[in-house]
């Protein structure tokens, strides 16, 4: 699979898996998530995959500041309903790194390690998505404001001559690398912005 640098370069997310362990996955439990994990599971980068990528990240952070983050630990709520504008994607970005689903997760083993009952839409949080520790009750809220993060003004109409089928491949090439373009920056340059990527505690 070839794909642009900076995947590579973009914050990783090492999470703690008790299940993992449990059953010899991993060894200690400890996984390791990178960018282009999260590019397979949506089958795409964009802002939107990478917004899902930094607001988990920095969730995690703050929810376990001196601790790896445990996968299948942790409650979210997300504002919105599933199928509204991009949550549905936002949540399957999530959903990977937490292992936090609705009712389609792992059922457990005599009570440990059920990974259902985790995702929630319609929530009644304040901000986009909210991350809360099972253990502790301790809760942040983020959201992600990617108008801070302008793309090159040439994609529009880049866009609109390659979803007509008008585009050569040369101004497709460009469309795209534009397009990822946006997303290192993002992804390299805004991923500890405050103003891109908020995180408050409730």
């Amino acid at each position: 699979m070839r794909y642009p640098d900076f995947y590579d370069q973009a914050p990783s997310i090492t999470m703690y898996d008790p299940l993992a362990r449990f059953l010899g996955a991993v060894e200690g439990g400890i996984i390791e998530y990178r960018y282009a994990d999260a590019v397979k599971v949506a089958g795409h980068s964009c802002p939107t995959v990478a917004s899902a990528w930094l607001m988990t990240a920095r969730a995690l952070e703050a929810l376990y500041p001196k601790d790896v983050a445990e996968r299948g630990a942790v409650r979210v709520g997300f504002q919105q309903d599933s199928t509204s504008g991009v949550t549905g994607v936002i949540a399957n970005v999530v959903s990977l790194i937490t292992g936090a689903t609705q009712d389609t997760g792992f059922k457990g083993l005599a009570g440990r390690f059920d990974r259902r009952n985790l995702l929630f839409f319609n929530d009644a949080v304040g901000e986009e998505i909210r991350f809360t520790r099972k253990d502790s009750g301790a809760a942040v809220e983020v959201a992600a404001h990617l108008q801070h993060v302008p793309g090159d003004p040439r994609m529009r109409e880049l866009m609109s001559v390659c979803i007509a089928g008008h585009a050569t491949d040369e101004m497709q090439r460009e469309f795209g690398r534009l397009w990822q373009e946006r997303v290192r920056r993002l992804l390299l340059e805004y991923a500890h912005d405050a103003q891109v990527i908020t995180v408050r505690a409730v």
